[in-house]
């Protein structure tokens, strides 16, 4: 199956997920779990949530991760102050990069952002180098945006 093909599944399977869904935390985990054990070649899924000036560790899958990181610093940092989609061939090239993993070799990161607010941020990480490209970030958006219009985030306040 091609990554086209693939991304197309797991968008079906993240709206299905969250479509009744009653919370923000239970779709956003829901998510998380979706693409941590449906991604192949990932070591870490999951969401740091807007906090002020910083991101606040939200639902993931994979190992204990950093709890909070300023928008100034790594990848998750970077998406969030530009408000675009990172993706990093070489974690270990990229200046500030985080690590709270060190197995992940390479990164991708989308911002997720609602009438002009960034809300925050979907991570996935790799063991391998190179593993994510522009195929993944144009099909991991539906799931951001997905993630980004969920009920719940007006009244939501991380850590």
């Amino acid at each position: 199956m091609h990554k086209k093909e693939q991304y197309a599944l797991l968008c079906a399977q993240a709206e299905a997920l969250v479509q009744n869904s009653p919370a923000l935390v239970c779709s956003l985990s829901n998510l998380a779990a979706l693409l941590y054990r449906r991604m192949e070649d990932v070591n870490w899924a999951g969401f740091y949530l807007a906090r002020g000036e910083e991101l606040v560790l939200g639902p993931f899958g994979g190992l204990p991760a950093c709890m909070r990181i300023p928008f100034a610093k790594g990848v998750c940092g970077a998406a969030a102050t530009r408000r675009e989609t990172v993706v990093v061939p070489d974690v270990h090239a990229f200046p500030g990069h985080i690590a709270c993993d060190c197995a992940s070799r390479s990164e991708i990161v989308l911002p997720l952002v609602r009438d002009g607010r960034l809300l925050g941020v979907l991570d996935i990480d790799s063991p391998l180098p190179a593993r994510f490209d522009g195929q993944d970030a144009e099909g991991l958006a539906p799931i951001a945006q997905l993630a980004a219009q969920l009920n719940g985030w007006d009244t939501f306040q991380p850590g």
